[in-house]
C-alpha cells in the first residue's frame, strides 16, 4: 500500500511539472508546446490522484488555479518591502529636470563616479492596471497583495493564484527563503470588450474601463468569478535577498534593472517585450515618443512610460523618499482632448456646504470611456471658462481618469447664447449662498439642508469612517426624504418598521443593517474622529490626532485653551486648527458628541482596543524619538519585523532606504550594499547590541 501512495505521489509530481510548463509556455510565451485533448487527459489524471489522496494537493498544483471558497472578506497584510508609488512627470521637460537632479545628486552629493558620465536608462510600458506584490517561500507562492497604502494592502492570494501568467512555482534549483516580486495585474482590451458586452446584454452596470475591470475583479470575494475574467500580468521588479547565492548555472544573478526583467522571464514570468536598455536621455526621449505614436495599437493600455535608473548599484545609493523612489520616474503622455456640446450646469452641495458647478455635455469617447459630465470645482474656475448655454467645450480626462472642461470654443457660440452663472440661493434649500473673503469656495451656511446632511451621512457610513456597507447613497436619500435622519445620531434610532418601508428593504435586510449599525459602535477612536467630517481633517490627520489626545473632550479642552499644541502636531498646521477650532465652536456639532456618547461611541481611545495605552506605555520615555533608522543584513536574536516595531515603540521610524536623513543603520550579518552607502554618507553604524544601548 505504502509502494502505490509512494508511485502516485511520484506520479502526482511529475503531471504537475509538466502541466505547469505546458502553462507557462501557452499562456507566458505565447507558444504551446502540449495538444489540448493531451493537456486535459494528463489534468483529469491529476485532478483524479488530487481528489482520492487529498494529502498530494500541494499549493503550486494547476488545480489550485481554480479557487477555493468564496472570501467572507479581505485580510490585511504588512508588504516586506513597501510598494511605492512613482514620482509624475507630464512632459519632456519634466523628465529632463528628473534627469539632471539625479546625476547631479549621485555625482556631487553621492559622489559615485558615473562611467564615461552615462547615466544607463531602462524605459518600459506604464501599464495602466493594479500593482501587485508577491511573495514567494522557497519558490512557491504563498501571498499576493494589493498596494494599498503602500506599507499594507488586502490579502487578494487566492484571487491572484487564477491569473494562468503568475507562476505557482518558480524555476530556481535553489530559491531563497522569501522573493518578492512586483508586477501589474491587467485586463486585457479585447477581455475588457467582451465581459462590458456580456454585461450590457444582461443589463449590468458596465465598467468605465479595464484599470476599473481589473480592480473590481481582483477584489471579488469569489475566486471562481477572477478565473473567468482572465486576468493577465506582467512582472516588473524583483527583490532578492543579498545573501542568496543562485545554483542555476543557466542564470545570472541580476545586477541591474535590464538584468532583472531577463530573470524574470527566465524562472517562469511574463514580462513587457517592448522595454529597452537607453544609454542616454535623448534615447529615452525617443522611446516615450514612439510609444505616444503606437500605444493604441498595443493589446492592452498604457498610459505613459517609465524611466528607470538601470544599475542596482546607483539604485540603493539614490534610494527612496517617503513616497517613491529616486531613481525611476513615470512619464505619462498628455490627456487626450475632445470638442462637445455643453447641455447644462448643475450645481451641487457637499457636506461642508460647498457649491460645486457640474457641467453636464453630450457624451463623448475618451480614454476608452464614455464621458458626460465633468465638475468645474468652484466659481473661479466657471468664471474663468465664461460658460454660455450651448456653448461648445474641450474636454478631457486629468491624469486618464477625471473628466474636466479646460476651455471654451467662444468662435462657436450661437448669437443667443446667455451667460451661465452661479445661482444665489441654494438649489436643495434655497438658502442664500455666501462666499467669504479670500475664498475661491461659495457655501450654502444652512445647517439643515437636506444635500449637506446627505453629504454628511456618507462621509460617516465611509468604509474610511464606520464602513455601513448597507447605507449607500439612494437609502440615504430615502431615510432623509421621508424625515427618519436629521443628524448622523438618528442613523441610531432607526426601526425596523422605519428600515423595512423603504423601497427595496424587508425584515431580513432590515436586521441585517441594524446589526451593522450597532457594530460600527465599536469602530476605534481615529476612524470616529474621521467620520465627524470635521473639514479638512482627513484620515491621515485623524489618526495624529487620536494618538495624541485620547478623547474628544481632551482635543476640545487643548484647542480651545492651547491652539498651538495642536499646530504643533505634525501634519496639522494652522489652517486645519483653525477649522477644527470653527467646528467646535457650532452648537450642533456639541449636541452631537454629547448624542453620539449617549448612544455609546467612545469618541476616545477605549480599553477593548489595540490604541489604549497602558500606563506604563504612557509614562514611558521614547529614546529612538524622531531617528530615522534603516535595517541590513541578517539579525541573530528578532526578526526583522520584530526589530523594526521595537525601534517604532521606542519613538522611531524605519525606512527601507539609506539617505542623508538616516540616523542609525543597523547592520546584521551578510549587510550588502545599504553598509557600503552608509559608509559613503557617514551615517552611523551600530550593531544588535548596540540597539539594546540605545534603548
Amino acid at each position: 500500500m505504502k509502494s502505490n501512495f509512494n508511485d502516485l505521489s511520484k506520479r502526482a509530481k511529475e503531471l504537475r511539472e509538466l502541466l505547469n510548463q505546458a502553462n507557462h509556455s501557452y499562456y507566458v510565451l505565447d507558444s504551446p508546446n502540449m495538444e489540448d485533448a493531451i493537456y486535459d487527459q494528463l489534468y483529469r489524471e491529476l485532478i483524479n490522484i488530487e481528489y482520492n489522496n487529498p494529502s498530494l494537493i500541494t499549493s503550486d498544483s494547476p488545480s489550485q488555479r481554480l479557487g477555493g471558497k468564496a472570501s467572507k472578506g479581505f485580510q490585511s497584510i504588512t508588504h516586506n518591502i513597501p510598494l511605492l508609488s512613482l514620482d509624475n512627470a507630464f512632459n519632456l521637460q519634466e523628465l529632463k529636470a528628473w534627469h539632471e537632479r539625479t546625476t547631479k545628486l549621485i555625482s556631487q552629493e553621492i559622489k559615485y563616479q558615473l562611467n564615461s558620465h552615462k547615466l544607463e536608462l531602462t524605459c518600459e510600458l506604464k501599464i495602466d492596471g493594479n500593482a501587485i506584490a508577491l511573495t514567494y517561500e522557497k519558490g512557491i507562492l504563498t501571498k499576493a497583495a494589493t498596494r494599498g497604502d503602500g506599507k499594507e494592502g488586502d490579502n487578494i492570494t487566492s484571487n491572484v493564484r487564477t491569473i494562468s501568467t503568475i507562476p505557482l512555482s518558480l524555476g530556481l534549483k535553489n530559491p531563497p527563503p522569501i522573493l518578492e516580486i512586483r508586477g501589474e495585474a491587467f485586463m486585457p482590451n479585447k477581455t475588457f470588450e467582451r465581459i462590458n458586452i456580456h454585461r450590457k446584454n444582461i443589463g449590468e452596470m458596465l465598467f468605465a474601463n479595464p484599470r476599473n475591470a481589473c480592480a473590481g475583479t481582483l477584489r471579488q470575494l469569489d475566486p471562481k468569478i477572477v478565473a473567468s475574467r482572465n486576468l493577465d500580468f506582467f512582472a516588473y521588479s524583483i527583490h532578492i535577498p543579498e545573501d542568496w547565492e543562485l545554483l542555476n548555472l543557466n542564470l545570472k544573478k541580476p545586477i541591474a534593472q535590464s538584468d532583472a526583467l531577463k530573470f524574470l522571464k527566465d524562472i517562469g514570468f511574463k514580462v513587457n517585450p517592448n522595454s529597452q536598455l537607453k544609454s542616454n536621455l535623448e534615447d529615452a526621449n525617443s522611446f516615450y515618443k514612439y510609444w505616444e505614436i503606437k500605444k493604441n495599437n498595443l493589446p492592452y493600455a498604457t498610459d505613459g512610460i517609465v524611466v528607470k535608473v538601470d544599475s542596482f548599484t546607483i539604485q540603493n545609493l539614490l534610494g527612496s523618499t517617503n513616497k517613491a523612489p529616486r531613481w525611476a520616474i513615470a512619464v505619462k503622455y498628455p490627456a487626450e482632448e475632445k470638442p462637445t456640446k455643453l447641455k447644462r450646469l448643475v450645481f451641487q452641495i457637499g457636506r461642508t456646504g460647498a457649491v460645486t458647478p457640474v457641467a453636464e455635455f453630450e457624451p463623448v469617447l475618451l480614454a476608452g470611456t464614455s464621458v458626460n459630465r465633468a465638475t468645474l470645482h468652484n466659481a473661479k474656475r466657471l468664471n474663468t471658462l465664461n460658460l454660455h448655454s450651448e456653448d461648445t467645450i474641450i474636454v478631457r480626462k486629468a491624469g486618464e481618469i477625471i473628466p474636466e472642461v479646460i476651455n471654451v470654443i467662444a468662435e462657436l457660440r450661437v448669437s443667443n447664447a446667455t451667460l451661465v452663472q452661479l445661482p444665489k440661493n441654494c438649489p436643495e434649500c434655497n438658502s442664500e449662498l455666501i462666499q467669504e473673503a479670500n475664498e475661491a469656495v461659495t457655501k450654502c451656511v444652512n445647517k439643515n439642508c437636506p444635500a449637506i446632511l446627505k453629504g454628511l451621512l456618507l462621509h460617516w457610513v465611509s468604509k474610511a469612517s464606520m464602513n455601513i456597507d448597507g447605507l449607500g447613497e439612494k437609502i440615504i436619500s430615502q431615510l432623509i426624504n421621508k424625515g427618519y435622519v436629521k443628524s448622523i445620531s438618528d442613523l441610531y434610532k432607526l426601526e425596523i418598521n422605519s428600515i423595512s418601508s423603504l423601497e427595496r428593504f424587508g425584515n431580513k435586510s432590515a436586521n441585517n443593517l441594524l446589526f451593522e449599525l450597532q457594530e460600527s459602535i465599536k469602530q476605534p477612536w481615529q476612524k470616529q474622529l474621521y467620520g465627524l467630517g470635521i473639514p479638512l481633517v482627513g484620515e491621515a490627520n485623524a489618526k495624529s490626532l487620536a494618538k495624541a489626545f485620547n478623547s474628544i473632550e481632551d482635543l476640545s479642552e487643548i484647542i480651545s485653551k492651547s491652539p498651538k499644541v495642536v499646530t504643533n502636531i505634525y501634519g496639522i498646521g494652522n489652517e486645519i486648527t483653525d477649522s477644527i477650532i470653527h467646528w467646535f465652536s457650532d452648537p450642533q456639532n456639541i449636541l452631537l458628541i454629547k448624542e453620539l456618547k449617549a448612544i455609546g461611541f467612545s469618541l476616545g481611545k477605549t480599553s477593548n482596543s489595540n490604541e489604549k495605552e497602558s500606563e506604563d506605555n504612557i509614562n514611558k520615555s521614547y529614546p529612538l524619538e524622531g531617528k530615522v533608522i534603516v535595517l541590513t543584513g541578517s539579525l541573530n536574536s528578532m526578526t526583522r519585523n520584530e526589530a523594526k516595531q521595537i525601534i517604532e515603540d521606542a519613538g522611531g521610524k524605519v525606512t527601507s532606504s539609506i539617505s542623508k536623513n538616516t540616523d542609525y543603520l543597523i547592520a546584521g550579518e551578510n549587510s550588502g550594499s545599504k553598509l557600503q552607502k552608509a559608509h559613503v554618507l557617514g551615517i552611523t553604524i551600530i550593531n544588535e547590541k548596540d540597539l539594546q544601548l540605545l534603548l
